[in-house]
């Protein structure tokens, strides 16, 4: 069989996981590594199956463009009629909250309240106009908790916004988000492959709010402290036998938005009620956690790959 599975991304740290176990199920793989490039439209792509894991954060990896040539990409796939796993549809909510937000609402899922902004002066407008005792702003193009900063005081926003270390984000869009507080310090992360339930994982947010939970960000990234574990207790736990209504919610939610894989963040206030704010398709595992659960994201996404390959390639 000459056709394979072409894996779509930017970053080899977050793709070596799934290639790994590729290589473990004797899958034929190819990578297609989109920072620069060229989409030949006068030509028809490859047969096989092709899976994206493009990220929001890839301007911080120098790969500023890399979004935009990856949607040339799947526009070209898609014409074609290629199997596509998180197209088009799943790129445009992994670079824009905005749109995550309005996809959730659309299925019936809650969000916190929020407020989109650009310009200085139009964030702090934002923040008076949610009038909240606590908010967040946060870059709507984002990733990795990028431009997460709790307030508590429009004051206290209006010396960050104008002083030296404010962070514009790369689409110029700032987020004002109302602060839900939750009597624990940690909040749930739902992760999905084949727009299927796979597991529920508890992340213990008393360090910051970076909740990146990829083995790539334990080195060298302050700004994403994952995998600092005492024996105590784990910054990522997997939660035994999850159930909660909200999931099928999210799995409507991601038929609805063609999303195959996906980690679909919540958290609870004071009076149990679920807010999502965050939609990760380009979704990264702890391996520390699934070592104790028993169950790997990567090696689920791989055998649901090979699934596809084998259904749309060889026939019966």
């Amino acid at each position: 069989m000459s056709e394979k599975i072409y894996i779509i991304h930017e970053n080899n740290e977050w793709t070596d996981h799934l290639t790994n176990r590729l290589k473990e199920l004797e899958l034929p793989y190819e990578e297609w590594f989109l920072h620069e490039g060229i989409v030949d439209l006068t030509t028809a792509p490859p047969e096989g199956v092709f899976y994206s894991r493009m990220s929001a954060s890839s301007h911080t990896r120098d790969h500023r463009f890399a979004p935009e040539l990856t949607e040339s990409v799947l526009a070209w796939l898609e014409r074609h009629g290629r199997k596509v796993f998180n197209g088009s549809r799943a790129l445009r909510l992994e670079v824009s909250k905005v749109n995550q937000y309005m996809a959730l609402n659309l299925a019936g899922v809650l969000t916190p309240k929020t407020i989109a902004a650009v310009g200085k002066d139009q964030i702090i407008v934002a923040a008076e106009t949610l009038n909240t005792k606590s908010f967040i702003t946060k870059h709507n193009r984002a990733g990795k908790g990028l431009g997460v900063q709790l307030f508590h005081s429009i004051d206290s926003l209006k010396e960050y916004v104008y002083g030296s270390t404010f962070e514009l984000p790369v689409d110029g869009i700032t987020l004002v988000q109302e602060y839900i507080q939750s009597p624990e310090s940690y909040i749930t992360r739902c992760e999905f492959v084949g727009g299927k339930f796979v597991y529920a994982v508890q992340v213990d947010t008393s360090e910051g709010f970076e909740l990146c939970p990829a083995d790539a960000c334990q080195i060298g990234d302050l700004f994403c402290p994952v995998g600092e574990e005492t024996e105590e207790k784990p910054k990522f736990r997997i939660i035994e036998d999850f159930n909660d209504p909200i999931i099928e919610k999210y799995e409507q939610f991601l038929k609805e938005n063609q999303i195959a894989v996906a980690g679909i963040e919540f958290i609870r206030n004071a009076n149990g009620e679920i807010y999502t704010y965050d939609v990760n398709t380009n979704t990264n595992y702890n391996s520390d956690a699934e070592r104790v659960f028993g169950k790997y994201g990567m090696l689920e996404v791989a055998k649901f790959l090979g699934e596809q390959l084998k259904t749309n390639y060889i026939k019966a």
